[in-house]
Order: C-alpha cells, then structure tokens, then sequence
C-alpha cells in the first residue's frame, strides 16, 4: 500500500484530515464496498463446494 500520505494539520499541528492519491483512495473504497458486501452475507446459508460445482457443470458455465 502507498504510504505516500498528506496530513492537514491545524494550528497546534493536530491531524485533522488526509490527502490520498486518487487510486488509492478508489481502492479503499472498493475494498469497504467489498467488505460491507460480506458482512451482509455472513449469515447466508452455504453449500459444499462439490455440490457448487456440480451446479455449475449442470449449467454448463464450466
């Protein structure tokens, strides 16, 4: 991860807000999105990765 970070500072030289790189703030954004994506399905049912892929084949996505 870049470390290369930009602190607002205010008179007493207390952080206050940070300046990220456009790329890496997009992908900490995605990163959240992903993880709020898989909270909200922690408590979903699942099945056995056989029975996923079985489901595939029959498909006939793979």
């Amino acid at each position: 991860m870049n470390t290369d970070v930009q602190y607002i500072t205010d008179k007493k030289g207390r952080k206050k807000s940070v300046i990220l790189d456009i790329d890496q703030y997009e992908r900490i954004m995605e990163d959240l999105s992903d993880l709020a994506t898989a909270a909200e399905r922690s408590q979903e049912d699942s099945i056995p990765m056989e029975v996923f892929l079985q489901d595939l084949k029959k498909d006939g996505i793979i």
